[in-house]
C-alpha cells in the first residue's frame, strides 16, 4: 500500500512517489500565488503516480474546461484507486466474479479482501470533483460537498474559495485567506471591511496579488484613481509569475483607472499594447484569458467614444478569436442560468452595429448590469454594460431617457428624471 503523506495543511493522502508529493506541493504553492505553473505541476503529479487519488482528482479539475475526455479519464483513474481488491494477496483492478452463485455464507469474502487505498481527505476531494466535472456534474451538489469538505478539513485553503467563515479561525496567519475574504466583501459593498481584509493580507505578504487586486477595487470604488494606479504599478513586479488572467486583469484595472481619471488616451493604450497584449508573446500564456481582459478594455474605450482606437485593435483580434475554441462543460442547470449572458452578448453585438433599437428590444426597459453577474465578473467589469445601456437610451428617442436613472428600482419624478437624462446626454456629447 502507498505511503501516507501530509500536504502543506496537514491533510493526509497516499502516494508511493516522492516526485508526485513534490509536484503536489508545488501545485499548492502556485495556486496560492495565482501562479501560472500550477497546471504543469498537477499533471506532473498525476503522471508520477497514476494511482494517487488526490493527484488524479486535481488533474481532472484542471483539464476539464478544455478537455472533458481527459478529465473523465483522470476521474476514472481516481475512482479505480479509491479501493483495490486483493485476490490471494495480489491486487486486482476489478472485482472478481464467481462462476457460480455463492451459498449462504460469503464464499467471495474467503479469498477476496477489499483494501482501502485512499484517505478520508482524498475521498472528500474526489466527491467534490466528481460533482464538479464528473458523471454527477451538478453545481449545487458540488457546492454542498465543498462545504462538507471544509467542515471536516478547515485548514484546506485550496477548497475554501466558497466560504471564509468556516476556515478563517484555522488560518489567521495565511495571507491568501484575507485576499479571498476581501473580494466578497467588495461585492457586498462593504468597502471598509474589504480594505481591512486586503491590507491584512498585504501585512502578512506584500506580494499577495489577490490582496493587491482587491485593494485596487477599493480605490476605484472611492474614485481614488491616481492612488490606485500608483499602487498597482508599484506592485506590478510581483505579477510576473501570475496566471495570464490575473496578470492582464491587474493591468486592465490600471488602464481603467487611467480612463476614469481622464488621463491622456495614450496612457490607456500603452497599457493595452505593452502590458496586456504583450502577454501573448510568452510561451506559456493562456490566450483566452488575455482576450477576455483585452476585449473588456476595448468595449470600454468604444463606449467612451474612442472608437477608432478600439476598432484598430479589435481588427487584430478577429482571426485569433475565430480560432479560439470554447468548449461548454456546464451542467444543464448552469446552461439555463447562462441564457441571460448569451442575451447580453447578442445585445453587445447589435450595439457594435449601431442597432440601438434592437439592443433595447433584447435587454428590455428595466435592464441593470448587476443582474448579469452570473458571467463571473465584478461590479467594475459589468458596469460597462450599464454605460452601453445609457448610450442606447440616449440614442433611441422613442424611449424614456429617465429609465437610465431607475436602475435602483425607484421611480423618480418625471421632470427630475428628464433633467438628469438631459445632463447625462450633455455630458456624453461634450
Amino acid at each position: 500500500m502507498a505511503e501516507v503523506r501530509r500536504d502543506m495543511w496537514g491533510q493526509e493522502y497516499r502516494t508511493s512517489s516522492a516526485d508526485c508529493a513534490a509536484a503536489l506541493d508545488a501545485y499548492y504553492a502556485a495556486t496560492m500565488a495565482f501562479g501560472r505553473g500550477r497546471g504543469a505541476f498537477v499533471l506532473r503529479a498525476a503522471a508520477a503516480d497514476p494511482t494517487c487519488v488526490l493527484a488524479a482528482a486535481l488533474a481532472a479539475h484542471f483539464v476539464s474546461p478544455r478537455d472533458p475526455a481527459a478529465a473523465a479519464a483522470y476521474l476514472a483513474a481516481a475512482a479505480d484507486n479509491l479501493v483495490s481488491f486483493l485476490v490471494d494477496g495480489r491486487r486486482s483492478v476489478s472485482l472478481p466474479r464467481l462462476p457460480f452463485s455463492p451459498p449462504r455464507f460469503n464464499l467471495w469474502a474467503m479469498f477476496v479482501r477489499v483494501q482501502d487505498n485512499a484517505t478520508d481527505y482524498e475521498r472528500a476531494v474526489f466527491r467534490v470533483h466528481n460533482a464538479m466535472v464528473g458523471d454527477e456534474k451538478d453545481e449545487e451538489l458540488a457546492i454542498e460537498r465543498h462545504f462538507e469538505l471544509l467542515k471536516e478539513f478547515p485548514r484546506d485553503l485550496i477548497f475554501m474559495g466558497l466560504t471564509t467563515d468556516q476556515v478563517l479561525p484555522e488560518n489567521q496567519d495565511q495571507n491568501y485567506i484575507y485576499g479571498l475574504l476581501a473580494f466578497p466583501l467588495l461585492e457586498l459593498g462593504k468597502m471598509d471591511e474589504a480594505e481591512r481584509a486586503a491590507r491584512k493580507g498585504l501585512d502578512i505578504n506584500k506580494d499577495d496579488v489577490w490582496s493587491q487586486h482587491n485593494l485596487c477595487h477599493v480605490f476605484q470604488q472611492e474614485c481614488h484613481f491616481r492612488e490606485a494606479t500608483e499602487f498597482m504599478i508599484s506592485c506590478s513586479p510581483s505579477w510576473r509569475d501570475c496566471t495570464s488572467f490575473l496578470f492582464t486583469h491587474n493591468w486592465w484595472h490600471v488602464a481603467v483607472c487611467y480612463l476614469e481619471a481622464e488621463s491622456p488616451l495614450c496612457k490607456v493604450l500603452e497599457v493595452y499594447d505593452q502590458n496586456i497584449m504583450k502577454e501573448l508573446e510568452r510561451s506559456d500564456s493562456e490566450a483566452a484569458e488575455v482576450y477576455l481582459n483585452a476585449l473588456g478594455l476595448l468595449l470600454r474605450l468604444y463606449v467612451r467614444g474612442h472608437i477608432d482606437s478600439a476598432k484598430e485593435r479589435l481588427k487584430m483580434l478577429v482571426d485569433p478569436l475565430k480560432d479560439e475554441v470554447i468548449v461548454s462543460s456546464m451542467d444543464k442547470k448552469r446552461q439555463q442560468v447562462m441564457q441571460k449572458a448569451i442575451q447580453l452578448a447578442d445585445a453587445v453585438y447589435e450595439y457594435g452595429k449601431g442597432e440601438y433599437k434592437k439592443v433595447f428590444d433584447i435587454l428590455g426597459p428595466d435592464f441593470d448590469a448587476l443582474g448579469y453577474k452570473m458571467i463571473g465578473a465584478s461590479d467594475e467589469q459589468v458596469d460597462v454594460f450599464n454605460e452601453v445601456w445609457y448610450t442606447v437610451l440616449i440614442n433611441t428617442g422613442g424611449h424614456p431617457k429617465e429609465k437610465a436613472y431607475s436602475l435602483d428600482g425607484r421611480r423618480a419624478d418625471a421632470s427630475v428624471a428628464s433633467e438628469k437624462a438631459n445632463a447625462l446626454q450633455a455630458a456624453y456629447f461634450r
